[in-house]
């Protein structure tokens, strides 16, 4: 295991969760790594030798086309793990695992990680509660997407990253969210300008950094707030007192 003083594995919302035993278990194995930029974490139907655990990374979880289109249906950062079929019983996944935001995270050898989720406990406990939360996220991505129009998808990608992010920043291309939202980047390009032009946020070369996070939230359809309480429900509530 690698440790330094800027980054700690209770970083990730889900490690800082567990109990004080299970915690220093895991962290014999825990393993700091980098997260570049554009990074396939895993790809379709590849196998998973490791789950991962962002701290300063958001990791997207993405479906692609036969043709090459691609579509965001989840965003993982310091929330939660990427990798959860190595413990829902399917191995392997259809979609793929690409990093959207650089950054460090931890990984975990498959097999110990098996092993933990089988002992049961608060770990098992705390990855079946993010698994639902997860899957909120993909139920409301998917009908955000068909109903809501490009600038307020923008508005709740943008609030669900920083919710996973220790700052205000991120790094990306308007052509890397419109594959993410399976818009056509002129659409991206527009939706940007809006908010930027309201002061909201400030785009440069592919740097965002959001200015009025209030603002930003009273622009963004319901989807982010629904997103938002499950998690909070689901996974706030599970923390040890």
């Amino acid at each position: 295991m690698v440790m330094s003083s800027q980054h700690t594995p209770r970083q990730n919302h889900l490690l800082a969760a567990l109990p004080a035993a299970d915690y220093e278990r895991l962290l014999l194995h825990l393993e700091l790594v980098l997260l570049p930029l554009g990074w396939a974490v895993y790809e379709a139907g590849g196998a998973q030798g490791y789950v991962y655990f962002p701290t300063t990374s958001i990791v997207s979880l993405l479906f692609v086309m036969e043709n090459g289109a691609s579509a965001e249906i989840a965003v993982t950062g310091n929330d939660g793990l990427v990798g959860i079929a190595l413990f829902m019983g399917g191995e392997t996944t259809p979609s793929r695992a690409v990093v959207q935001s650089a950054g460090h995270g931890y990984r975990l050898k498959a097999s110990v990680l098996k092993r933990e989720f089988e002992r049961g406990g608060p770990l098992q406990n705390l990855l079946l509660r993010y698994t639902q939360a997860l899957i909120t996220q993909m139920a409301q991505t998917a009908v955000c997407n068909r109903h809501h129009a490009v600038e307020q998808q923008l508005c709740r990608w943008l609030l669900l990253s920083l919710d996973r992010l220790p700052s205000n920043e991120l790094r990306m291309t308007q052509e890397l969210i419109a594959n993410m939202l399976g818009v056509r980047r002129e659409g991206v390009t527009e939706a940007a300008g809006n908010l930027q032009k309201a002061g909201l946020i400030r785009y440069n070369r592919g740097h965002i950094t959001v200015l009025d996070r209030p603002k930003l939230e009273a622009r963004v359809c319901e989807c982010y707030a629904v997103v938002k309480k499950e998690y909070d429900r689901l996974l706030i509530g599970a923390r040890p007192r």
